[in-house]
């Protein structure tokens, strides 16, 4: 490309794109309720790239002593020697098999080969400098180290042990999962084990949200039912609509998919832990009804949303249809029962979920499952972890990708932009992610999605810069030393607005999938034995001590710190003064 000749060589490429949709675009909609379409073959997973290695300065030293699992060296066919039975094991069961045959832990992997997370186990001896001590920290198979074991480290002053100061939980696990795995330095996404590649071409949303949730794909009639179930609970309770119907007409989409997720907990108090005492979730009965509740109930909310700010009625759910083509009916059928949406784009929107159902501990889902750990109904949990989603840093990139490429306006504009970029003159979104060093697995799927679903609506003329800018990023070594790298908003929003979605709905198309993710995070907690309700420590810089001072020797607050208001305009309209000066104003003969 003209726009982009750097003299710097081209990094290596992401796998190439499978592709997702030709099947699908070539025929029929590939729906299927007793089984999944198969579509064409996936891309191997994205090429490694080193881990950026990391120095950090300590008050004490960590010395590691000969653990059990050190690699002395790379075993060559590995293969050969493992037990395929530990894959399934749990992490305790996978690490006494290490010490039986260390031949897996010198290579870096375990029985099943995977990687061991952090090294495996052993210990630390932690020197704290400031009292020559030493102190033995455990480290657990997991690859992780309890937080509480720094409490032991004590010098002096308050008493108190050591705490971990993790703003942003950077590097805090404050849960054990096995519902999603990533690897960021290597490009890799997995539901439950299963390649996020493969499920985009071969699976559905609700498929994968059955495996989201249970642990393992459904067979043909667990699927059928499940999907079955789902849409039977796709209506919402006439008050819940008289709710949402008395919002204002220009409230935000997620405002009124908050209001709807509060209303509907109060419609089940059956289910309220505050009612009905803690223990109601311990039955498998209680909890699956309120998930098929969720899931089923989310899309209508969403058309309710969709349709406040038209003053329009959205169409009754169609219980016949798929769940994204339902979606797509609620909000475009009106009046007309023999509505059917188109199954192409159906389908789009379908794999679009499946790609946001779930992303392990994110900020959403780590405030599901802190508002989990309370015992609070769940209807509450997941309106609390929307709320986190509501947040633009969250769930609105995708928004902001868009204005971004219609500012830049045409492929010619971009190397000056980048340029801009790299000058801290403009901000570039859609690039780099806080987990992942490499390609967004998701952004691979979801760009052969954008180019698909334009072929079928007309191309939009910002996919065109999309791809360049893409294009020239990826061969610029500044962004190709700080793994900058598109991620899922990228190409997200071009799709959404292909499908007629204005922006401020971007978000609510992120929300109705990532609900099972919530859900999933909810259902695992409620068996998790280390669970306790979340009560984070803070690290205290305020005034030590002071005394109560009389009112009258106090000085002004600062400016800064103290509440400031502007004043309404009723405040503006008022008359200044008590009630001499309405007396006053009415003799003169004003009003």
């Amino acid at each position: 490309s003209p726009q982009c000749t750097l003299p710097t060589p081209t990094p290596p490429d992401h796998p190439p794109r499978p592709a997702v949709y030709a099947a699908i675009l070539a025929g029929p909609c590939a729906f299927s309720r007793s089984t999944p379409a198969p579509l064409p073959g996936l891309s191997t997973a994205p090429k490694q790239s080193k881990r950026a290695s990391r120095e950090s300065a300590a008050p004490f030293v960590m010395v590691l002593p000969d653990p059990t699992h050190r690699a002395v060296a790379r075993v060559e066919s590995l293969s050969r020697q493992l037990d395929p039975r530990a894959s399934d094991l749990d992490a305790d069961a996978r690490a006494t098999l290490l010490h039986r045959n260390p031949t897996a832990a010198a290579a870096g992997v375990d029985q099943g080969g995977r990687p061991i997370p952090g090294g495996g186990a052993g210990s630390l001896t932690v020197v704290d400098n400031r009292t020559g001590k030493k102190y033995e920290v455990p480290v657990e198979p997991g690859g992780y180290v309890p937080a509480t074991a720094f409490k032991a480290i004590r010098a002096g002053g308050d008493g108190e042990g050591l705490k971990l100061f993790d703003p942003g939980y950077m590097n805090t696990a404050p849960c054990k999962s096995k519902i999603s795995y990533i690897d960021g330095d290597k490009g890799i996404l997995r539901y439950r084990g299963y390649p996020i590649e493969e499920l985009a071409a071969k699976s559905t949303y609700l498929e994968s949200a059955f495996a989201l949730l249970y642990g393992d794909l459904p067979d043909a009639h667990q699927l059928s039912e499940w999907e079955e179930t789902i849409m039977r609970h796709s209506a919402l309770p006439v008050p819940v609509v008289q709710a949402l119907e008395a919002l204002p007409h220009d409230a935000h989409p997620m405002g009124i998919i908050l209001a709807g997720l509060n209303a509907l907990s109060t419609f089940h108090p059956e289910q309220n832990p505050a009612l009905q005492g803690g223990g109601i979730y311990s039955t498998h009965g209680v909890q699956d009804k309120q998930i098929v509740r969720i899931i089923g109930k989310m899309t209508t909310l969403a058309a309710h949303a969709y349709h406040r700010n038209t003053g329009r009625t959205p169409a009754h759910p169609n219980q016949k249809l798929h769940y994204a083509e339902n979606f797509l009916y609620m909000l475009d059928a009106g009046l007309d029962p023999h509505h059917l949406p188109n199954p192409r784009l159906a389908k789009a929107l379908d794999v679009m979920f499946l790609l946001h159902a779930e992303h392990e501990m994110n900020c959403s889902t780590a405030a599901a499952r802190h508002l989990a750990s309370s015992g609070v109904d769940v209807y509450s949990a997941v309106a609390g972890a929307v709320g986190a989603l509501y947040g633009p840093l969250h769930g609105g990139a995708n928004e902001a990708v868009l204005k971004m490429l219609a500012r830049i306006g045409n492929k010619e504009a971009i190397p000056a932009f980048l340029e801009g970029v790299k000058n801290k003159k403009e901000k570039m979104f859609g690039f780099g992610h806080r987990v992942y060093k490499n390609f967004d697995p998701r952004a691979n799927v979801i760009r052969d999605v954008a180019e698909e679903v334009f072929g079928l609506v007309g191309r939009d003329p910002l996919i065109d810069i999309a791809v360049e800018l893409e294009k020239c990023a990826r061969r610029d070594p500044y962004f190709v030393e700080r793994k900058l790298y598109p991620n899922v908003d990228f190409y997200s929003g071009l799709v959404y607005r292909a499908l007629g979605f204005p922006p401020e709905f971007f978000t609510v198309l992120f929300a109705i999938p990532r609900a099972t993710g919530y859900l999933a995070h909810w259902r695992e907690s409620l068996t998790d034995p280390d669970v306790k309700i979340m009560r984070p420590q803070q690290v205290y810089q305020g005034v030590w001590l002071r005394h109560y001072p009389s009112i009258n020797v106090r000085q002004p607050a600062s400016s800064d710190s103290m509440w400031q208001v502007a004043p309404s305009n009723a405040s503006r309209r008022r008359l200044a003064g008590g009630s001499s000066d309405v007396e006053a104003h009415s003799a003169s003969g004003g009003g």
